[in-house]
């Protein structure tokens, strides 16, 4: 497998793991909290999601990477995996504006 297959695949793994819009708030609500992170109570607490939905979608966001967990005691805290979702979005822009015709254009896309 060649370096473009495996960020191919790595990148589709994210996206997937990121694909529902309950994962998608959590995510984001991870990514609001910074790198301290919250308890699944917390998550639970802002986003009114029930115990066993919320385990699921964060069990997808820890298998794509996209949110990393620690246990502290009796918690587990939970934070973005702000590499991984840089690496995303790299992803995703790395290339663009590279077939664009025009400096213009390309300016605009690299902003």
């Amino acid at each position: 497998m060649d370096t473009l297959e495996l960020e191919l695949q790595i990148a589709t793994q994210g996206f997937a793991a990121a694909g529902s819009e309950s994962r998608l708030s959590v995510l984001r609500v991870l990514i609001r909290a910074g790198h301290q992170g919250l308890t699944v109570s917390d998550i639970q607490k802002r986003l009114d999601i029930p115990a066993s939905t919320l385990a699921h979608h964060l069990k997808c966001l820890v298998a794509g990477e996209l949110i990393l967990q620690e246990k502290q005691g009796r918690s587990v805290v939970n934070r973005a995996n702000y590499n991984q979702l840089k690496a995303l979005a790299d992803f995703l822009l790395n290339e663009c504006c590279i077939d664009a015709i025009g400096n213009e254009q390309i300016a605009v896309c690299r902003k």
